[in-house]
C-alpha cells in the first residue's frame, strides 16, 4: 500500500504495469486514471490544485488502508498530483489488486469516492473567463454515501 503526492506528470500505463509486476500471482487488477478535462461546453485550459501535504497524505492513505481491509485487496496504491496542470494531463491514478475482480473494482470505486470527497485539495480552473473555483457536487457526496453504514432506525 502506498500513496504518491507529486507535481511532476506521470505515465498511467507504466505506472499500472510497475504496480502490477510485484503481484503477478493476482487475479484481478483495477484502475482508475483522471484527467484535466475540457469541453466544448466548459473549456479549461489548466487545473490547479493546492493542498496542505501531511493532512492530504494522511486522509488518503487512511482511504486506501480502509479500502485495502475492506475489499480484501492484496496491495492499493494512489498517485495524486498537485500544481498546476494542464488540459490533458494526469491528475491521479487509483489502483488496486485483489484475488477477485468485485473486490479490486469495489476497492478503486472506494478509494475515488472518498478522494473526490474528503481529500484535502482545494481546485481551481482557468478558462477563457478567467479562474474559477471548483465546488463540490451532490453527485459525489451521493457516491460517496453509498459505503457509509446504513443510519440506525
Amino acid at each position: 500500500m502506498w500513496v504518491r503526492l507529486q507535481a511532476e506528470i506521470f505515465s498511467p500505463g507504466a505506472e499500472i504495469e510497475a504496480f502490477v509486476t510485484h503481484h503477478k500471482d493476482a487475479g484481478a487488477v483495477a484502475s482508475f486514471y483522471g484527467s484535466v478535462r475540457s469541453t466544448p461546453e466548459h473549456p479549461v485550459r489548466s487545473l490547479h490544485l493546492e493542498h496542505y501535504p501531511p493532512l492530504a497524505r494522511k486522509q488518503i492513505e487512511t482511504f486506501v488502508k480502509e479500502a485495502t481491509e475492506r475489499f480484501d485487496l492484496i496491495d492499493a496504491a494512489v498517485i495524486h498530483r498537485f500544481g498546476t496542470l494542464a488540459r490533458g494531463e494526469p491528475i491521479v491514478l487509483a489502483m488496486t489488486i485483489a484475488h477477485h475482480r468485485q473486490a479490486a473494482l469495489d476497492g478503486v470505486s472506494y478509494i475515488m469516492d472518498w478522494l473526490k470527497t474528503e481529500a484535502p485539495f482545494w481546485k481551481r480552473e482557468q478558462g477563457p473567463a478567467g479562474h474559477t473555483w471548483i465546488k463540490a457536487k451532490r453527485s459525489d457526496d451521493d457516491a460517496a454515501a453509498r459505503w457509509r453504514p446504513p443510519t440506525a432506525k
